[in-house]
């Protein structure tokens, strides 16, 4: 019974708005070119979620601003882990992070990105919208095309959108990755930092492998959604460090 409404839940307020503003784009998409309107829903949904995006991108500026100081909290109290708990969340407040603001967005988003997800699967499969699913004042697009520009087919799978996902996927996490800076003779970090350095390593060429094999075998339309999201994500990125770092 729950998972039924949550299943509702999830169709009228996820499913149903991506689903009806797909079907308007492509409208006023000239042959309804389904890639075009791919990319279109997939920049107005980052756009819809960009005030969350920017609260996680200066948390993650503040973060690393920090790191070092951190990283000195966790020696001098290595062995006392209340004070280091306090003095922490200390740092914290006197620079305003909120450690759980990237959490909050992936959060948020992952409805949304399984919405979309299960939005372009369905059309990836038909040229036709079901009129059911459809709000009264938006019509079934006349037009629908599975062919992106002329030339590549969105039921099928790409290598070259998979290799691009792989690659913007590992310069956005480029970006994300902290900057440090060159020290003399190297110190053996603590395990916590070792596992934080294996960690992001993981997550800065595991992830855009990942990312690039899933993009692969499930469509290239789901590929093209990759690609134009992570595009976006880094465009955001640096845009937002330099009006930071300006300011």
């Amino acid at each position: 019974m729950r998972f039924t409404r949550m299943a509702h839940f999830f169709h009228v307020l996820i499913y149903q708005p991506i689903y009806n503003a797909l079907a308007f784009i492509l409208g006023l998409v000239p042959g309804g070119d389904v890639g075009i309107g791919i990319i279109a829903i997939t920049i107005l949904v980052r756009f819809i979620l960009f005030p969350l995006s920017l609260s996680a991108i200066k948390t993650q500026m503040a973060m690393r601003k920090i790191d070092p100081e951190l990283k000195a909290l966790r020696e001098a109290h290595k062995d006392d882990k209340e004070t280091l708990g306090k003095k922490t969340m200390e740092l914290f407040r006197e620079n305003k992070v909120n450690p759980l603001a990237g959490f909050f967005l992936m959060l948020i988003q992952l409805p949304v990105i399984i919405g979309l997800y299960t939005v372009l699967r369905a059309e990836a499969q038909s040229t036709t919208f079901d009129t059911s699913a459809l709000y009264s004042f938006v019509h079934a697009p006349e037009h629908v095309s599975l062919i992106f520009l002329g030339f590549l087919n969105l039921t099928g799978k790409s290598i070259v959108l998979a290799v691009i996902v792989g690659l913007t996927q590992f310069l956005y996490g480029r970006l994300l990755s902290p900057r440090t800076a060159p020290t003399a003779p190297q110190v053996k970090g603590s395990f916590q930092d070792d596992l934080s350095k294996s960690m992001q390593l993981q997550m800065q060429y595991g992830l855009p492998l990942i990312l690039g094999v899933i993009s692969y075998f499930a469509s290239s339309a789901i590929a093209l959604y990759f690609v134009t999201s992570n595009t976006f994500s880094i465009l955001q990125e640096l845009v937002v460090q330099r009006l930071h770092g300006k300011r």
